[in-house]
């Protein structure tokens, strides 16, 4: 194996990933199986020493015939209606006789893809920019001054930070002057920017059959008509140098650049699929809380149930982070939130118990009259709780270098109180409709 050093980090930073991959729930494995696809093929691709080398062009520009030049025999198939490579295929490239050094076996792969005017979205198109992001190398092929859609594309695949080699196929249906008028333009104007000068050469992959006029020793003449052989010579040279100059620094950069895209990936939809989750819980034990506290007509359970429920949601918030939390420890983190909050001053608790006392004085036949308020102040409690416990666990069960007051202040100035009383109202009114208690007078 390669003994340097880039090689080797590039190689732990792709089974790094895979393993955050592998420690995913299910659900979260299930939306990445396309990533953890990509770095089983990664992963492959550099214990084998694999070098990949994509294609890059519009329909009918001549990228099968240059494959088929590049490895001496046709391998890919021409069709002059164009447009037939519905998918991305490899071709091992047997005949440059390169390999990395220190892996023998190691072989350059040739890598087709759809044409990039067939491939401005779907699966083809998501196809080729895995390909794209996976390969060592980028061949660009057009067979003419570049065109918009041609330039875009040139653009977005220069981004990827990789070699890209524009390859000006087809020379051998222009004059030597306008050959070198098109060289310039693209070279000097269209690319200026985005390509080297030197990384812009010609091809005639499938060169057009000539006439030749073939004279005898007689000195006759005669007229025959020939295909010249494929001329991919510049190219060639221009790939073989630059991975004998740089072939396992190529491969070990974008390995690590595929991995770090990937990882990133993985941690933003965790926390995706994780927040999405954690609403969810706050929406439903805030909910719970209307109920629970506003509809029992039991003096004092009302609150210690309402105690209870914000305990659940923390304990619940908890395991949706992947973290464990006792009943006594989330119980203390709901009423340092709900003290941070406010939520805990004289005057709120002394409202709580007035409502709890006047249940207990009309034998609970005043819920009607206390379950919207209490119930609301309650569910409101709760949302914002959860919300501050949310921020506590995404923090890595920490504030982030904050205090509980300041996140719990902010969380308080930010959230729309109407919008979050508005649905909990919804929600209350549903229930009071089918609540034994709504019907006493």
């Amino acid at each position: 194996m390669p003994a340097s050093d880039s090689y080797h980090q590039a190689l732990a930073a792709v089974e790094q990933t895979l393993d955050r991959v592998r420690q995913c729930s299910d659900e979260e494995k299930a939306r990445l199986r396309a990533e953890l696809a990509g770095l089983k093929q990664m992963l492959d691709k550099l214990t084998s020493g694999r070098v990949e080398i994509v294609v890059f062009g519009e329909i009918s520009t001549g990228k099968s015939a240059l494959i088929n030049a590049l490895v001496g025999r046709d391998v890919a198939s021409v069709d002059v209606r164009g447009g037939w490579t519905r998918e991305v295929w490899h071709v091992a490239w047997d005949g440059t006789g390169y390999a990395l050094p220190g892996l023998g076996a190691s072989q350059v792969v040739l890598v087709d893809t759809p044409g990039i005017n067939e491939v401005g979205g779907g699966t083809r198109g998501e196809m080729a920019r895995e390909a794209a992001q996976r390969s060592d190398l980028v061949l660009f092929v057009t067979d003419s001054d570049l065109n918009e859609t041609e330039h875009t594309a040139l653009v977005e695949l220069a981004a990827f930070h990789k070699p890209l080699i524009v390859v000006l196929n087809k020379t051998d249906l222009y004059s030597r002057e306008q050959r070198e008028r098109l060289l310039s333009v693209i070279r000097h104007e269209r690319l200026r920017e985005v390509v080297p000068p030197e990384h812009v050469v010609t091809a005639a992959a499938d060169p057009r059959e000539r006439e030749y006029v073939i004279q005898a020793a007689d000195g006759s003449e005669r007229n025959e008509w020939r295909t010249p052989p494929p001329d991919v010579v510049d190219v060639k040279s221009l790939i073989l140098e630059l991975l004998d100059r740089e072939g396992s620094s190529l491969i070990a950069l974008n390995a690590a650049l595929y991995a770090a895209d990937k990882s990133d990936r993985v941690a933003a939809l965790r926390v995706q699929l994780r927040n999405t989750r954690a609403q969810q819980v706050i929406w439903s034990y805030a909910t719970l809380k209307v109920i629970g506290v506003g509809l029992n007509p039991v003096p004092v359970a009302d609150v210690l149930g309402g105690t209870a429920i914000d305990a659940a949601m923390i304990g619940t918030l908890a395991a949706v982070y992947g973290l464990s939390m006792s009943r006594s420890h989330a119980s203390r983190l709901a009423a340092s939130i709900a003290q941070a909050a406010g939520l805990m001053t004289a005057g709120v608790l002394a409202s709580s118990a007035l409502m709890s006392l006047l249940k207990g004085l009309t034998f609970g036949k005043s819920t009607l009259i206390t379950a919207v308020p209490q119930g609301l102040a309650g569910g409101f409690g709760s949302y914002i709780v959860g919300q501050a416990a949310q921020y506590y666990f995404e923090h890595g069960a920490s504030w982030g270098g904050e205090s509980p007051k300041t996140v719990a202040h902010r969380i308080l100035t930010t959230t729309d109180k109407a919008s979050v009383l508005e649905r909990l109202k919804g929600e209350i009114g549903k229930r009071l409709k089918s609540n034994p208690y709504g019907k006493r007078s």
